[in-house]
């Protein structure tokens, strides 16, 4: 039934410090910005090696963003975990957990976004991909 994946919005109190968190600090693309019909701002993003994309969306008239602890988060796959620790460290942004690594050899942390969401970042042992480094989460 389903042919592809396109998109996941995430509801962002401030546009532009999200984009620059999303953009300057995970290296994401900016695909488009506009504004809908009744009034939300857009952007698209895009990770490399995807066409997926993360729509974030402000609508301030709804109130702030209140995101529950371990609601959602979105993981990505990094060329070097302490190259990421570095770049958040830098910019102040905390790392929550980690770095672990599991027993196939995978590194990750998790972070946050300004909004809280979370954000896991992960680096696969050399030659390894996804599905041989098993699954991503903090159970080893």
């Amino acid at each position: 039934m389903i042919k592809k994946y396109l998109h996941t919005r995430l509801r962002v109190s401030d546009m532009d410090q999200s984009l620059r968190f999303y953009t300057r600090i995970l290296g994401l693309k900016l695909i488009e910005r506009k504004t809908s019909p009744r009034g939300s701002e857009l952007a698209f993003l895009q990770a490399p090696g995807t066409d997926s994309e993360i729509e974030l969306c402000s609508f301030p008239a709804s109130g702030r963003v209140e995101v529950p602890e371990d609601l959602v988060h979105l993981a990505f796959q990094v060329e070097s975990l302490e190259t990421c620790i570095n770049r958040l460290k830098k910019a102040d942004v905390p790392i929550t957990e980690g770095p672990i690594k599991t027993s196939s050899g995978t590194s990750f942390i998790f972070t946050e976004d300004p909004d809280k969401y979370e954000i896991e970042l992960m680096e696969y042992p050399e030659g390894k991909n996804q599905r041989d480094a098993g699954p991503s989460s903090n159970m080893q």
